[in-house]
């Protein structure tokens, strides 16, 4: 009987993956349509555990995507669309070049759709799914939502990025979800808490130039991308503006402006809406919010869990009191400020806002207005002032979110040297991170120098208590020897008749005595060295299989506990400059006094 086995590559990883070359052959489509398909699908390349067998023993290093990813893609009906889009394609040259234009253009009036409903409905079954998935899709929105006209860039995609942006920013500030804030090189930071869910994302800031000169970045392949996350952010508007109770697409509070110069209303109130300035219109006005309520805690957590319950109780309180901070202030903002992150930050918040209305649409109040609190200036100084009013620099409207309450605005008036901007980003695990001295005192405001060196001193004292202890009971332990050592003394004198067995066991009762201990020193260089020896055996227990594991860990500490002592380098030369200079100013003003 001859028993035919498997043949190899039929079974394991070599029949587990499939290379790029044969997933093209087997779905029949061209490599631009096949990597179109994977990004709307979410499909991506697979890194196999032996790339040998993976790849049935062939040489190199190939694309390599999962069997069943491929064959999932089979069944998908924009294959279908995708070699339509090829015939049209085909049937508009051939007319364009026989110069039958009337079926040219009765084949564009008629040219194949492709859509992505049921994709988002595949990849995001939840409302929370979506949610979790948000960040890459904001981030990327909103940078499309500032590019210009370009070649390479469909202008009703950067249009609609606009319009859909815009459109969650509404939702941030009628839920009152924002968090944190940072202002970097890159743009603005925003962190947003919708639904349980932390959304972070980035707004590039608006320069007035072409984003990439050179062909570097692929932009068909980002506007791939951005083809399906308009979509998805659709979804996400509609259930979100639904959820808080607005009406979807917005629309305005107030159409009593008689100050449009605008033709189109459209227009007009697209416009009025990207303000940011304008409360939007609710589905039923005697519904409350569901956004505003604070979420009662559960009460039903066990002992072990009662201090998990305080911070979270802590947490809630201090979350309530940040929807609110800006409560009551109207702030005014001038020309050379940053308007629509100012506005959304102040109006996620409760601040009202206004600008000159000569500057842009949504103006509600005048510079001229007596009751505006603050006005955000980025200029030295000013030549119309008014008493009742702050003049104070953006940077305290981002510090002020961040530390969740009202800085004060000694530090951040017109023309002041503004405090560092700390990132609210930064980890919280300070064992591993630089921290800088400015975030150290508002992690602890009463951290002083004094203080150590008074808990240094306690420790000392503590110390030496410890050490005069052992003398006391020394000194009793000697008195009891001497005591015993008389009585010992005494037995032998009257005893003299006694065996030797007895004078054997006396003798070993005396070596038996307790005599008085001498305070021993320990060698920090010889404790050192044993802590080290016995790190190192314990480093040889680890099992083979994690040491690569344990190695590249160890690794990464060494680099961060590097790049911490390179940071506190830089501040303390920075500091010693600074500090040269202020002595050298002090020098020249006291040379001009004397003069």
């Amino acid at each position: 009987m001859v028993v035919i086995g498997k043949k190899k590559y039929q079974s394991g990883e070599g029949a587990q993956f499939m290379t790029r070359k044969a997933a093209l052959k087997k779905l029949q489509l061209s490599l631009n349509d096949f990597r179109r398909l994977c990004i709307l699908k979410g499909i991506y390349p697979r890194e196999p555990r032996n790339r040998k067998r993976a790849q049935k023993g062939e040489p190199g290093i190939k694309t390599l995507y999962h069997k069943k990813d491929i064959q999932f893609l089979l069944h998908e009906p924009i294959i279908w669309k995708l070699r339509d889009y090829k015939i049209f394609n085909k049937k508009v040259a051939k007319a364009r070049a026989l110069r039958e234009f009337s079926d040219m253009r009765r084949y564009l009036d008629n040219h194949p759709t492709l859509k992505l409903d049921h994709i988002v409905k595949e990849r995001y079954p939840t409302f929370i799914d979506a949610l979790r998935d948000l960040d890459d899709c904001l981030t990327l929105c909103f940078l499309f939502s500032t590019f210009p006209s370009l070649s390479h860039i469909p202008r009703d995609q950067s249009l609609l990025c606009r319009k859909l942006s815009i459109e969650f920013l509404h939702a941030v500030i009628a839920a009152k979800a924002l968090r944190k804030v940072f202002v970097s090189i890159k743009g603005y930071y925003y962190q947003a808490e919708i639904k349980g869910q932390t959304i972070t994302w980035i707004v590039p800031h608006h320069f007035c130039f072409e984003p990439q000169a050179k062909h570097e970045v692929d932009f068909k392949l980002m506007a791939i991308f951005v083809e399906f996350y308009i979509i998805m952010l659709g979804f996400v508007n509609y259930r979100l503006y639904h959820t808080l109770n607005l009406y979807y697409p917005p629309k305005l509070t107030t159409s009593e402006n008689n100050e449009k110069t605008l033709v189109d209303e459209e227009a007009y109130v697209a416009e009025r809406i990207s303000a940011l300035n304008v409360s939007l219109v609710t589905l039923d006005p005697t519904v409350q919010n569901a956004e505003d309520d604070g979420l009662d805690i559960d009460q039903f957590a066990t002992d072990g869990d009662a201090t998990k319950l305080e911070e979270a109780k802590a947490e809630a309180e201090k979350v309530k009191k940040l929807k609110t901070l800006f409560k009551g202030l109207k702030i005014f903002l001038n020309r050379e400020v940053p308007r629509e992150s100012l506005v959304f930050v102040l109006r996620c918040f409760g601040a009202d806002v206004s600008w000159d209305k000569l500057l842009f649409v949504g103006a509600t109040f005048d510079e001229t207005d007596e009751t505006i609190t603050h006005q955000i200036v980025d200029r030295p100084n000013m030549t119309i002032q008014y008493i009742s009013r702050y003049y104070v620099q953006p940077q305290w409207v981002f510090d002020s979110v961040n530390a969740r309450e009202l800085l004060p605005v000694e530090k951040y008036l017109m023309g002041c040297v503004l405090p560092p901007h700390l990132s609210p980003f930064s980890d919280s695990r300070h064992d591993q991170t630089y921290i800088p001295p400015e975030e150290r005192a508002l992690m602890d405001h009463d951290f002083k120098l004094n203080d150590e060196d008074s808990a240094s001193e306690e420790e000392g004292n503590d110390d030496e208590k410890e050490e005069e202890n052992p003398q006391d009971e020394n000194e009793d332990d000697e008195v009891e020897v001497k005591q015993e050592e008389e009585k010992e003394d005494d037995v032998e004198e009257a005893s003299t008749t006694e065996n030797e067995k007895e004078r054997n066991r006396l003798k070993k009762k005396k070596e038996m005595k307790v005599k008085s201990g001498t305070v021993t020193k320990e060698d920090p260089r010889e404790k050192s060295r044993q802590d080290r020896q016995e790190y190192r055996l314990r480093e040889r227990m680890i099992k083979k299989k994690h040491r690569n594991l344990y190695r590249s860990m160890m690794k990464g500490r060494e680099e961060r506990s590097k790049e911490i002592w390179l940071l506190r380098k830089k501040r303390r030369i920075h500091d010693q400059t600074e500090k040269q200079q202020r002595k050298e100013a002090r020098k020249k003003k006291k040379a001009v006094s004397a003069e």
